[in-house]
This record gives structure tokens, sequence and C-alpha cells, in this order.
């Protein structure tokens, strides 16, 4: 068979064209090897057909269709009564199994994608479960009932959200405004979703890199020979810490919703006020004696020697040049 047939699925033409050769065609025993192995990789099929070299594979071929159109219980008399060497001896009979093996590999395509897009969707309503139950048990209220109406629950916790922050108003200090306040479109909630994965899988990136640096400088400790006799302990303090560390991002949009505008102040970490929480001891310390001197300042760079290449010969016309320059001057 063709390369172009193989990549892309056959057309009904090139079927036709296929049947037409019968059984014993090589083309005809690689296409239909080449719809059950697409199949195989869809449905657990006990029953396979090997790949065929030529016409004299023509007799396994048929046998093992046979257990294969019994396995799959095809519907059509013609091709699975009757002697097995005889059922594809026409050209309609070959193109009838062309046929099923084809609609076979789209029913089990389409059902795969179904499967596929089933388990997504119960994925996100997991999340969207796992969601609503954390909310609930932050503002103190039972775990929703699952028969209730989504606009019930959601306003059993836009009631619950009111009472607390009129309960907060008198409270010290006061809460700030959040920081985003404008309404967004589904159209925009989506795009804002687009940039948090774009985000977050460069952040993946970046962060995947600062751990492997971080594996390996720990690694290094466990060459010295102080540290081969010590290596078990080591790992059992590094591990825990270790796994601590996720590489990817752990902000949502619901982080995005619960920012307050102080969170965009940018305050510099030399800054007095913010000193006095990170100060310690050890910033305190300060170095004895005098600082080395390490240079590297533009200025004091020496330029670089020039190179002198070596006298080519019969080059004496530079020197006489040369020599009368410098007659001329003494005179």
């Amino acid at each position: 068979m063709e390369a172009e047939d193989v990549q892309g699925f056959p057309s009904m033409k090139t079927f036709a064209e296929v049947a037409e050769a019968g059984v014993s065609s090589p083309r005809f025993m690689t296409l239909c090897s080449w719809l059950v192995s697409e199949l195989r990789t869809l449905c657990r099929l006990e029953e396979d057909v090997s790949p065929v070299q030529g016409p004299e594979d023509a007799e396994t071929f048929q046998i093992e269709i046979s257990g294969l159109l019994g396995e799959l219980h095809c519907p059509y008399p013609s091709l699975t009564t009757g002697d097995v060497l005889a059922r594809l001896s026409t050209q309609d009979h070959c193109l009838q199994l062309l046929y099923f093996l084809s609609s076979e590999l789209m029913a089990a395509r389409l059902q795969a994608r179904k499967t596929l897009q089933s388990a997504k969707q119960d994925d996100k309503n997991n999340e969207a479960v796992r969601e609503l139950h954390q909310i609930c048990h932050v503002l103190g209220m039972p775990e929703p009932d699952p028969a209730s109406p989504v606009a019930q629950v959601m306003d059993d916790i836009g009631s619950q959200v009111s009472e607390a922050l009129t309960a907060a108003q008198g409270l010290e200090p006061q809460w700030t405004a959040p920081l985003l306040k404008a309404p967004l479109t589904s159209e925009q909630w989506k795009a804002l979703d687009q940039i948090k994965q774009v985000l977050g899988a460069e952040y993946q990136c970046r962060r995947h890199m600062m751990l492997t640096r971080f594996d390996v400088t720990v690694a290094s400790f466990h060459w010295s020979e102080r540290a081969k006799n010590r290596s078990t302990a080591m790992s059992e303090a590094f591990q825990p810490l270790r796994q601590s560390l996720p590489e990817n991002s752990q902000l949502c949009l619901s982080h995005l919703l619960a920012a307050r505008e102080d969170f965009s102040r940018i305050v510099k970490t030399s800054s007095e006020a913010l000193r006095r929480k990170t100060s310690c001891a050890i910033n305190k310390v300060l170095m004895k004696g005098s600082v080395p001197d390490r240079g590297g300042r533009p200025n004091e760079i020496e330029a670089p020697m020039p190179t002198w290449e070596k006298r080519r010969e019969g080059g004496g016309g530079g020197g006489q040049r040369w020599a009368k320059w410098g007659k001329k001057k003494k005179k």
C-alpha cells in the first residue's frame, strides 16, 4: 500500500482500488493490517493480524482475519461463515471487509474522543466542587448538598460573605480594597486564564532550572571524604525540604480575586520599616582589616601590546623608505 494511504485515512476510491486487487494482493493485506493495528491502539483486542511480506502470506492473513472478525462480532455472514480461505474470494467481500474495519475504527476514535472530553469535564467538575467545599469551610458553613441548585449555593455563600464583611468593618486594621475592581466578561476571563497558563509554563521552566541547580549543589556536598559517612543523615534532612518545593505554580485565578491593593505596593528591601523585621545578628558583622582591591576599573587597564609580524622576504622597500625619512629628518 502507498505511504500516503497509510498516513491518512483512506478514501472510498482507494478502498475500491485495493479491493479490486483481491485478497492475494499485498496492498490489500497491508491496508487491512494497518486498520487492525489502529483499532488495537483504541480497543483491547486479543486477535491480531501480522504484517505481510507478499502473496505467500495470504492464507495466514485470512485465518487471522477470521479470528478477528469473530472477536468483533461481525454482522456479515459472508465474512464469518463458510470456508475460511474462500470468504474473500470476490471483490465485493473484500470491499465489505474494508468497510467493516474502517467503520469500527471510526467508531472507536469517536468513542475515545468522547471519553477523553468526559474525563476532562469530570476533572473540572471535581475541581469546582473542591473549591466550593473550601469556601464553605472558611466561612464556617456546612458543606453544600449535592442536590441543591448551584444558584442557591452561590446565594448562600454571598450572604455569608456580606455578613462577614459587615462584622469586620469595625475592626482594626481596616480591610484594604481589592486589587481587581473592574468586572470582567467571560471572554476576558478566558483570556486571563490563557495568560495565567503561559506565565505558569514559564515559571515552571525557571523553577525547574533553579531546583536542578539546587540538587546539583547539594549533591556536590556528598563528594567529600567526611560526607561519605554522613550521606544517610544528610539525605534524611534534605529530602523533606526538597519534596516541599514543587515545580508547578500553585497560583490560580482565585488568588487574583483575593489580592488586595497593598499587593501592588513596591517596598525597597533596604527601607527602614522593612529592615525592622528582616534585620538579624549576622547582618551586623563587619569585616575587619582592609579589603583587598580587586581592580577592574577601565581607566587602569593598560592597552595591549602590539604584535609584530615576521619580516617578509624581499620586503626591503619598507626599510629603505624608513631610512630615507630618517636622513631627511636629521638634516
